[in-house]
């Protein structure tokens, strides 16, 4: 019989805070917050960062790269650019393959980056996605900071510890993980948004809720009306606080890099994802993930879940809020007449490893996790939610 292997085992703990930063006007000279991030790794080194920013802020805050300028001479003596700030293109395109990837990795090689310099990603969540993945995989990690300019990342995606980029047509195909030097939400960002891209935020925030916080699910529901018309004080509190509860959620619940199957704060993820491929990425991450959310909703209620009453005041307060929730394209089929939003159930157990997670509701903050789908139910949902929208 062959001896047993030898076998050398050290634990390794690694201790890492998940910092979430809120303030206003970030780039304005006066503001220390940056300054307070960018700290040198070791005594007495010279703090370098390179900035990488979505092209659409030049549109809704013109001059926008003169000012990062500005900031940075202003407090040269703490921190310096390693070249002029970078405009990358926006939406969720800046991710389709390894083009802008490699692009940014040029421009960090070019700078002279190491791994005690500062790659800055301002912008929507794709931008944050893919310079992160650059960042991470230059040099094996050169230290990340996120300004999500957007409300879905501020409220989500922008707070997390994932990068990635599609490929092979699917979402997020190509990643890592990496918590991120620090998260800076720059609430003045907000005020630049077109209405559809301020609403987007106010969908993940509503997921959580669901998953999370029966409490904040009635919040969002009491200002659902102030909130469609994004009253200053409730819209930021709801962003604020989703971002807060997303925040806790990796940091607290245990499994921060999903080395396991249960994926709640993917709630309605499943199909949004699929839409998104479906609408060739023409759809938004928001619309899609509120018309998910509407179908997971109505199959919780259908599987005998979650009761009919909480089902149609969970809809309801989506529709106050100003979002669809069915698209033509979820009533598209394949070869064998099955509706290809199913194909989402597999694409997304093989993206998230291990056993078919899927989180329902039984009611506002009370999650539950199945590990099958019924098809029929999930077709019967379509019908009604198809219904109700009057297509």
């Amino acid at each position: 019989m062959p001896a047993a292997p030898d076998l050398v085992s050290f634990p390794i703990a690694l201790r890492q805070d998940h910092r979430l930063f809120f303030t206003r006007e970030v780039f304005a000279v006066g503001n220390p917050t940056l300054a307070s991030v960018l700290t040198p790794r070791e005594p007495g080194e010279n703090v370098r960062a390179l900035v990488f920013y979505d092209a659409g802020l030049a549109a809704a805050f013109p001059g926008f790269g003169e000012k990062v300028q500005l900031w940075f001479a202003a407090h040269a003596e703490r921190v310096c650019l390693a070249a002029a700030p970078l405009a990358v293109p926006g939406g969720e395109a800046t991710k389709h393959g390894l083009a802008q990837v490699e692009s940014a990795w040029a421009a960090m090689n070019a700078a002279g980056l190491c791994r005690h310099s500062y790659v800055v990603a301002v912008g929507g969540g794709a931008v944050l996605d893919m310079v992160g993945f650059a960042a991470a995989t230059a040099h094996r990690g050169i230290p990340l900071v996120r300004l999500p300019s957007t409300s879905l990342s501020q409220a989500d995606g922008g707070v997390g510890v994932k990068n990635g980029v599609n490929f092979f047509g699917k979402k997020n195909w190509i990643g890592s993980f990496g918590v991120p030097h620090a998260i800076v939400n720059d609430l003045a960002f907000l005020e630049g948004l077109a209405p559809p891209e301020r609403r987007a935020g106010l969908i993940e925030a509503v997921k959580v809720s669901l998953i999370r916080d029966a409490a904040f699910f009635e919040f969002i529901a009491s200002h659902a009306a102030a909130l469609s018309r994004f009253e200053r004080e409730p819209y930021e509190s709801v962003i604020r606080e989703s971002a807060r509860q997303h925040v806790e959620h990796i940091a607290t619940a245990g499994d921060p890099f999903e080395s396991g199957s249960a994926r709640p704060l993917d709630f309605g993820h499943w199909a949004a994802h699929k839409l998104e491929q479906l609408s060739g990425f023409r759809a938004s991450h928001g619309a899609a993930v509120a018309v998910g959310l509407a179908l997971d909703v109505t199959y919780s209620r259908r599987a005998g879940l979650l009761p009919a009453p909480w089902a149609e005041r969970i809809l309801d307060v989506v529709a106050r809020l100003g979002f669809t929730l069915f698209s033509p394209l979820l009533a598209t089929r394949d070869a064998a007449g099955r509706p290809r939003v199913l194909e989402g159930l597999d694409e997304f157990r093989e993206h998230m490893g291990g056993r078919l997670t899927i989180p329902l509701l039984r009611a506002p903050g009370d999650r539950v996790d199945v590990h099958e789908i019924e098809p029929a139910l999930v077709e019967a949902a379509l019908g009604e939610l198809q219904d109700r929208d009057g297509r």
